[in-house]
């Protein structure tokens, strides 16, 4: 590095062009093309060229979704790193850097109030936090909210999106499947509609539970949706699969999901699920 260099360096020239071209623009993941960022999230971070949907936060789709005014049931308290696990670095260290990064201290956050005036309680899992892995955090807070709509008589609303149950926690996370489970059960008994969001990637554990065990399935365009992945399945029964598989509108032509809806008009579409779901209106 020449003299020149250093000094330029030292005195930070270029540091704002970099910073103003990276919060300028984002490529698109589907098709590749260089999008205005403000352009991107006008349109709920869905690719105006060719309409791939691409992963937003908890709380951006809680604004997506319920209307203003609505209230956030604080996080559960748990045990944290009741295994003292330890893998390149140990659990408590990446907990920390997914705090950093997330507004909320764990993938799943739950806010209640309504849905074009209809009573509503909605739980989002959030890719973002340690790829919105299913914990002990992650069960108490989907029955939180089963608990929430159970108090208010209303619909109980879970987006899904997760790589599966957190290995950090061992089996204490794959009990969080019959939990989640029981409230379901819960939900029905009370005549009570649970409604599931699919978005992408929704897999592992929350796919064997809570993600397939609403009344109804909707899907977003393209999301990825399955148990186990696609080379797994391919290896294991040695056939190729067919092009689209695990994708929303594959499951949606075989049955496995109700509708695929355009983000854009999903709080619509909940309003008319919930609709012809509680003829009365809710309390």
């Amino acid at each position: 590095m020449n003299w020149f260099t250093r000094v330029r360096n030292s005195l930070g020239f270029g540091e704002e062009k970099k910073s103003t071209e990276k919060d300028l623009w984002i490529k698109c993941k589907s098709c590749q093309e260089m999008l205005f960022v403000q352009e991107y999230e006008d349109n709920l971070s869905v690719c105006p060229r060719c309409e791939h949907h691409g992963r937003i936060g908890a709380d951006a789709r809680l604004v997506l979704l319920l209307d203003e005014g609505f209230d956030l049931l604080p996080q559960p308290q748990v045990t944290e790193d009741p295994l003292r696990f330890k893998d390149s670095k140990k659990y408590t260290d990446r907990l920390k850097e997914a705090r950093a990064k997330n507004p909320h201290d764990d993938a799943f956050s739950v806010g209640s109030g309504t849905i074009d005036g209809r009573a509503a309680v909605v739980g989002v899992q959030d890719f973002g936090f340690m790829g919105g892995s299913m914990g002990m955090a992650v069960g108490l807070a989907f029955c939180a909210g089963a608990e929430r709509a159970l108090t208010r008589k209303c619909p109980y609303i879970v987006v899904t999106a997760a790589g599966g149950a957190r290995m950090q926690e061992g089996i204490l996370s794959l009990m969080q499947m019959p939990r989640a489970t029981v409230m379901t059960r819960r939900l029905k008994q009370a005549g009570l509609p649970y409604i599931v969001v699919l978005t992408d990637p929704t897999t592992g554990g929350v796919t064997a539970s809570y993600a397939m065990l609403g009344d109804i399935h909707i899907a977003e365009p393209d999301a990825l949706i399955g148990f186990a992945g696609q080379r797994v399945i391919q290896d294991t029964i040695r056939e190729q699969l067919p092009e689209g598989f695990q994708r929303s509108e594959y499951l949606h032509k075989h049955g496995m999901v109700d509708m695929v809806v355009h983000r854009r008009d999903l709080k619509e579409t909940l309003g008319t699920v919930i609709d012809y779901l509680t003829p009365s209106k809710a309390a």
